[in-house]
């Protein structure tokens, strides 16, 4: 009797093994895995760094991006010099086109409609500076592919760029050997931004910005907005203000530069506008 059992239970476990052998691939067998690639000039820096962390959105066409339910939802995506998703992803088959929506820094539970984001009002410190810049890019349209998915993305903010510059009464050695500080006042410095477009809205109360002193220039990221007029940047030189009163609108995507000329007397302050768009205007002011 015994030996009939074992006899039995040889068999069972024999024809378990053919069974799993036979068995059917798994489902993410047949699926093309989604992966990507980011192309971007950072204000920052010139590419991601190591550990950097995006959310991608995935949305199948015709349909738009929705605060949840789309085909894929918020999905980390980790920079090692290429991106690793938090977990692997897939098209939903080989033939369905999809959009994809990318931002960065990644963050839990984010809002489609509008994503919350403020820029530091202290960016005296690297790491603050680099905590202030937000990205945003969309490919649509894209066919499956094994091939990873390429999305460009681009500054969500202005960045504001600063050159002290000796006028009447400073020579630049003077000027270089003087204790020196810079403000950026009347800015707001959150934010909401609509992840489908990429467009950020200002809120809260207009504060002082601290810039980030880069070499000789002091560089700030700023969210789009319009000042309301009043002093805009004030230049503190061995404890004596020089402020340039203006209305400034700061334009997503923008490198506004500002060469302030400093004069002892009344006699003028330039200050030009470029940008990673170009902008032909010009614009003038006096620090007293």
């Amino acid at each position: 009797m015994k030996k009939l059992l074992l006899l039995a239970a040889m068999a069972a476990m024999v024809a378990c093994s053919k069974s799993v052998e036979n068995a059917p691939a798994t489902p993410e067998a047949d699926k093309l895995p989604i992966n990507i690639s980011t192309t971007l000039t950072r204000a920052t820096d010139a590419a991601f760094e190591a550990g950097d962390k995006v959310g991608i959105f995935v949305v199948n066409e015709p349909s738009s991006l929705a605060a949840s339910g789309n085909h894929v939802d918020n999905m980390g995506f980790t920079y090692s010099g290429e991106w690793t998703p938090d977990t692997p992803i897939y098209w939903l088959d080989k033939s369905t086109k999809a959009d994809f929506y990318c931002y960065y820094p990644y963050a839990e539970g984010a809002n489609t409609a509008a994503h919350a984001f403020a820029t530091k009002a202290d960016q005296s410190q690297l790491a603050n500076y680099k905590a202030s810049e937000f990205l945003w890019g969309k490919s649509a349209g894209i066919a499956p592919t094994e091939e990873a998915v390429g999305i460009t993305v681009n500054h969500t903010f202005s960045n504001m760029v600063i050159t002290l510059k000796p006028g009447d009464g400073f020579t630049e050695e003077s000027l270089a050997a003087a204790t020196k500080s810079v403000k950026i006042c009347g800015v707001k410095t959150g934010a909401t931004i609509d992840l489908a477009t990429g467009v950020a809205t200002a809120n809260g109360n207009a504060t002082e910005v601290t810039p980030y002193l880069d070499g000789a220039q002091y560089r700030a990221l700023i969210v789009p907005q319009t000042t309301a007029g009043g002093a805009l940047i004030v230049v503190t030189v061995n404890g004596t203000d020089y402020t340039l009163s203006r209305a400034m609108t700061f334009k997503a995507n923008k490198q506004h530069k500002f060469t302030v000329t400093l004069n002892k007397v009344n006699n003028g302050v330039n200050v030009g506008i470029g940008g990673w768009e170009e902008d032909e205007e010009d614009y003038g002011g006096d620090a007293e």
